[in-house]
């Protein structure tokens, strides 16, 4: 990690240096607000996905607005939150291999940790990892609902690796994961409200199966930001993981609501500052962010409040910004870029640069924060 960020508490938003991942407190923490109150208004449980923003920060905050922990991806994110003081951690990936197990049995000596099977294997080896270190594992049942990622089909296998698991003295049976990944960027909310009634008959048939031949099923946990309000209110689903919330990216903001306007419950709250580097000719613009700032797997930065420029491409250390001649900046000139994808561009910075009052005259640095879990890959 460069031991110099990007700016320093204090101050002013012309001072920081570009390109910075520039967090917007005052939306981010709107953003938490928003959520919670929907959790608790709709009496279900919180736990955000860390995988977004890799941050024990970031993750503290949530919990002191009623999170009941994190989830994550890997056991190195899992790692760097409970080192981070989060004790309780849903690690939502397969985990496969006797060292990562290892690590993770570890792990839970200092925290509550949870993992996902879908398969009798996984059963097996997650219980003599967790065996041999004298822990206890919180296990749910994976099912895939639709996303055709990781999961074992709904019905009789997941009943039975529900028992597998029951049967062993060193995991305990706290439910299943129905998440469905494919729903979150389905554009109305006819698409998305059918997907996840799809996915809520298949959940809830497991579900009451596996009550059915005695065992417990506490939690079923899924949903994403773009479903959760259809997860929370389903009378299915009673553990939210999203986790994208928080920062709101272009491609989420491409979602719409059912009178066809955009999904706007979040703000955008997570910026890429960008500095022009060139302007060749009247309507091409170079800026010092490129494929090792943002993430484009999921569409192209947008320009932030700036009619008539488009962000386009991108080379390594390069963004070309095309458009209206008028009305793009000059050489020297900074602009805010939206990303497309946050968790994959969050991944690429050191640092979140924390600016208080972004939007007016006296924007300036609060807080820099380390993305403390960044390439944290095993």
């Amino acid at each position: 990690m460069p031991l110099t960020p990007p700016a320093q508490p204090g101050q002013s938003f012309a001072e920081i240096d570009t390109p910075a991942l520039i967090l917007d407190l005052d939306a981010f923490e709107r953003n938490l607000v928003t959520m919670a109150a929907f959790a608790e208004a709709s009496g279900v449980r919180l736990r955000p996905h860390a995988k977004t923003h890799k941050s024990p920060e970031i993750a503290l905050r949530q919990i002191a607005h009623g999170a009941v922990g994190q989830c994550c991806q890997k056991v190195g994110e899992a790692e760097i939150l409970v080192a981070g003081g989060v004790s309780d951690v849903l690690v939502t990936n397969e985990i496969v291999g006797a060292t990562k197990l290892d690590r993770l049995a570890r792990l839970a000596r200092e925290a509550r940790i949870g993992l996902c099977v879908d398969h009798v294997d996984g059963v097996r080896e997650a219980a003599e990892a967790a065996a041999l270190h004298d822990v206890i594992f919180d296990v749910l049942v994976e099912l895939d609902i639709g996303s055709r990622r990781c999961g074992v089909a709904p019905g009789e296998a997941a009943v039975r690796l529900a028992e597998a698991v029951a049967r062993s003295n060193s995991l305990r049976l706290s439910g299943v994961q129905a998440y469905h990944g494919s729903a979150q960027h389905m554009r109305s909310i006819d698409e998305r409200r059918e997907a996840i009634e799809r996915a809520g008959f298949l959940t809830r048939n497991v579900v009451d199966r596996i009550r059915q031949v005695g065992l417990p099923c506490e939690i079923v946990s899924g949903a994403g930001t773009g479903t959760f309000d259809l997860e929370g209110r389903s009378g299915i689903w009673n553990e939210l993981q999203a986790g994208s919330y928080i920062f709101m990216d272009a491609d989420y903001a491409r979602n719409r609501n059912a009178d066809g306007s955009p999904f706007q419950t979040f703000e955008h709250a997570l910026f890429i500052l960008a500095g022009v580097m060139s302007k060749p000719v009247p309507d091409r613009a170079i800026v010092d962010a490129g494929h090792k700032t943002a993430a484009v797997d999921s569409g192209m930065p947008t320009a932030f409040r700036r009619e008539g420029v488009v962000y386009t491409k991108p080379s390594d250390e390069h963004g070309v910004l095309t458009g209206d001649p008028v009305a793009l900046p000059h050489r020297g000139d900074r602009l805010l870029l939206v990303p497309g994808h946050c968790d994959p561009t969050v991944n690429l910075h050191d640092w979140y640069v924390c600016v208080r009052g972004l939007h007016g005259p006296d924007a300036h640095v609060e807080a820099v924060w380390p993305v403390a879990a960044r390439g944290a890959l095993t």
